[in-house]
């Protein structure tokens, strides 16, 4: 038996922030301009940390400004808005993102809809929801947008494709839904009340799994021949690694799908980690480098 090839996420990604720096130096040469990203971290969730220094990191390689903002968990949600109301307001500041999720005494919706939605690189904002599912140009939410580069590339043209999605969250699974209908795809969104899943999960030519459950989706859900692109990152125990020094079980990071069962149906996969992940952050970098164009009124560079 064949076993499915893997989509590598980290290749597609070190290609897409090669063009990102390349197009930045082109904008420092010729403009005199550099795109800057303000980064806003509330508290001190170490996961949201490890990201947004990645994030930081990655935009300092690709020639970019970057800044990020740590705020208390205690902070109140007026003194957030008035931070976004500032960083609106500022010329130099190119693209916003407010790091999710927030402490629970703040509205994550307020907050989102305070950041300009030409300076919204995550992509979230309702304005943007809109231009999105209305063809508009528009930032395009990154984790959506890094799944259908690698199905463009690794398939080429998707039309006819019956692709189910799921996942329902604002984040992923509606962007990704009107993005594969955007490439003529017939798209099905499934979640947790879908009645037999895993039929409808094994009529997919496409499968998108974004549910946030390590390895529900088994190998005989899969379509022979399908592909398969796994957004979810879940920490589970893993004996066979032995113990840490608390003794603790140590751990390793698995997919919502069984990549090991999945991988003898399917055609293509993502692996995790090293598939979806490594495309959100340079797709945050593509959003920013676009943005700055925008508010430039400057040529947008095809990426």
């Amino acid at each position: 038996m064949t076993e499915a090839k893997i989509i590598d996420g980290k290749a597609f990604a070190k290609r897409i922030r090669e063009r990102v720096a390349k197009e930045v130096s082109i904008l420092k040469e010729n403009y005199d301009l550099v795109p800057s990203l303000t980064v806003v971290l509330v508290g001190d969730d170490p996961a949201s940390k490890v990201y947004v220094t990645s994030k930081g990191k990655q935009s300092s390689e690709a020639g970019m400004g970057s800044n990020t903002i740590h705020l208390d968990e205690n902070v109140s949600e007026q003194d957030l808005l008035d931070l976004i109301k500032k960083l609106n307001n500022d010329t130099s500041v190119n693209g916003i993102l407010v790091q999710l999720p927030l402490p629970k005494h703040i509205d994550e919706a307020n907050v989102i809809s305070a950041i300009n939605p030409d300076k919204d690189v995550d992509g979230f904002h309702t304005v943007n929801v809109g231009r999105l599912w209305t063809g508009a140009k528009s930032p395009i939410p990154c984790t959506p947008f890094g799944c259908l580069q690698m199905l463009r590339e690794t398939l080429g043209d998707l039309t006819g494709k019956r692709a189910l999605v799921l996942s329902r969250s604002n984040i992923v699974g509606k962007p990704m839904a009107a993005l594969l209908l955007s490439e003529n795809c017939t798209v099905t969104i499934a979640h947790s009340s879908t009645a037999d899943l895993a039929d409808r999960c094994r009529e997919a030519d496409i499968l998108i799994a974004a549910v946030g459950r390590p390895q529900m989706i088994l190998g005989d859900w899969i379509k022979p021949g399908a592909t398969v692109i796994d957004v979810g990152i879940n920490r589970i125990d893993a004996p066979e690694k032995g113990n840490n020094k608390d003794g603790s079980l140590k751990s390793r990071l698995v997919g919502d799908v069984n990549f090991d069962e999945a991988k003898l149906n399917a055609s293509y996969i993502t692996p995790v980690p090293g598939g979806v992940g490594p495309m959100t952050i340079a797709n945050l970098l593509r959003n920013t480098l676009i943005a700055a164009c925008r508010q430039k009124g400057l040529a947008e560079p095809n990426l």
